[in-house]
């Protein structure tokens, strides 16, 4: 908290933008996301989603516009020690075991000895993989692999947790308890930026941003923005702030 009792801010992004050639991946995005909030990211592929992702970490630079995370520029040491990311691709070694892969993270996020050891354990027991710690990752299915995933990023207990379509190709039962450990996390205090194309799950964040064409078109609680939009569902409030920005586009 700031010294007049405002949360800090996890992610701070000013006119974000981000070209690829002729094309804009981010046009000028502007994000504000407080620390221990869940927010969650949604928008159609090629939305910017990935791209926001990529800068926050460091992985990218931005074209214009500025970005802070945790106060600081991306991609510097403290930050880096500080956040988990977890891609839409898993990084996972496929000949190493599960435990082996997250003893492998842990180390490159400074954890060393019986520290690391506990938190290994700990990690794979929450992800619910303790009886495949010692299975090859390539014997895996889909789902534990997304497990594997998770629990690597966040061995070191990051104070900012990055999550890239984190339930894609996970079955109900898990995407039920990938949002039930997410709650926890958050309540903890770890900031949460998740991005979903599960708009039933997208209710369950703290705030939403509805991004598409690389800006943001709506921003809100669940409930404000099911109420602007008068709509039953997310799906449906998200088709309704898209026609909306169409519309203001054309009459432009």
């Amino acid at each position: 908290m700031s010294a007049g009792g405002t949360a800090a801010l996890a992610i701070e992004a000013n006119d974000l933008r981000k070209s690829f050639g002729k094309r804009e991946a981010l046009a000028g995005l502007t994000l504000r996301i407080p620390e221990g909030t869940m927010y969650g990211l949604v928008g159609p592929n090629g939305a910017g989603k990935t791209t926001l992702f990529r800068i926050a970490v460091g992985l990218s630079r931005a074209t214009s516009g500025t970005i802070r995370v945790l106060g600081q520029e991306p991609g510097t040491l403290a930050v880096r020690g500080a956040t988990g990311y977890m891609t839409q691709a898993e990084a996972l070694y496929g000949d190493l075991t599960v435990a082996e892969n997250v003893r492998f993270f842990g180390r490159l996020y400074g954890l060393s000895g019986a520290r690391l050891s506990s938190a290994v354990e700990e990690v794979v027991r929450l992800v619910d993989l303790a009886d495949r710690a010692d299975s090859v990752v390539d014997t895996l299915s889909g789902g534990m692999r997304r497990r594997t995933a998770l629990a690597c990023a966040v061995v070191h207990r990051p104070r900012l947790l990055l999550l890239d379509e984190p339930t894609v190709g996970v079955d109900p039962e898990l995407r039920s308890q990938f949002w039930d450990a997410f709650a926890s996390w958050a309540a903890g205090g770890t900031t949460l930026l998740v991005s979903t194309h599960h708009l039933d799950e997208a209710g369950r964040c703290h705030r939403l941003g509805l991004l598409r064409d690389g800006a943001l078109i709506a921003e809100g609680t669940p409930a404000e923005l099911l109420s602007r939009s008068r709509a039953a569902t997310m799906e449906e409030a998200f088709l309704s702030f898209a026609a909306r920005r169409r519309a203001e586009e054309v009459a432009r």
